[in-house]
């Protein structure tokens, strides 16, 4: 009797010891194992969180450089800004609208409150602006890549009056369309990107006469040879 119950003990612990062997299978994990894998595999091709992962050749190339402005060439359109005199509100003109129909001297400097825009070319041409409207001009504007408020600051500080309208191109987007962008960011001062420095007469919104600069050297768009050329 004691000899049945041992067996019957022995068979159902190898029947239990079968179940748990049945159960210790790796069935279950190489599946998972399987399916994480079949998930990863793709990821290889993907970025992260699966953006698809581009070659560097394919990304946007930079807009080309606009073609330099040329005599002959009519300006292009861009909005500028500035604060208006008597009210102090901040107002914007096109280039299309400050030119129409009329005789303009724009000149452009590199940034306000630089040296020789400060000390020489603004100046120059507040002092000329009466003899450049007699002959004939009807507007003298300043344009400089500078925010409006910058350019009412150097307005007050050189107690500039109405001689010369300054215009600010904030966004550079008149320098750019002009193709006379003047890459500064090498410099100590960090000017970044800001305008060759010219002069030039637009008569109806065409370039007449055009002084531009190598970069912001100061050899030939002062008021003085704007005054010869007229």
């Amino acid at each position: 009797m004691a000899t049945s119950a041992l067996a019957t003990l022995s068979a159902t612990a190898a029947t239990a010891a079968g179940k748990r062997l049945l159960l210790s299978r790796p069935t279950t994990s190489l599946a998972f194992t399987s399916r994480r894998l079949a998930a990863a595999g793709p990821l290889r091709t993907r970025g992260f969180l699966g953006a698809p992962i581009r070659a560097a050749a394919s990304s946007a190339s930079a807009p080309a450089a606009a073609k330099t402005i040329a005599v002959g060439d009519r300006l292009p359109d861009a909005t500028l800004s500035y604060f208006d005199s008597p009210d102090g509100e901040l107002k914007t003109v096109t280039v299309r609208d400050l030119t129409a129909g009329k005789k303009v001297v724009l000149f452009a400097v590199p940034g306000a409150f630089t040296p020789t825009c400060t000390q020489k070319h603004l100046p120059g041409f507040v002092a000329k602006a009466g003899e450049l409207r007699a002959k004939g001009v009807d507007a003298v504007a300043c344009v400089s890549v500078n925010d409006a408020f910058v350019m009412r600051a150097w307005k007050e500080s050189l107690g500039v009056g109405d001689e010369v309208l300054l215009l600010s191109d904030g966004n550079g987007e008149l320098a750019r369309a002009m193709g006379v962008e003047l890459d500064l960011s090498d410099k100590p001062v960090g000017l970044g990107v800001r305008s060759r420095r010219y002069a030039l007469l637009a008569e109806d919104g065409v370039v007449k006469v055009l002084n531009l600069e190598e970069g912001g050297a100061f050899t030939n768009s002062s008021a003085e040879d704007m005054l010869k050329a007229l």
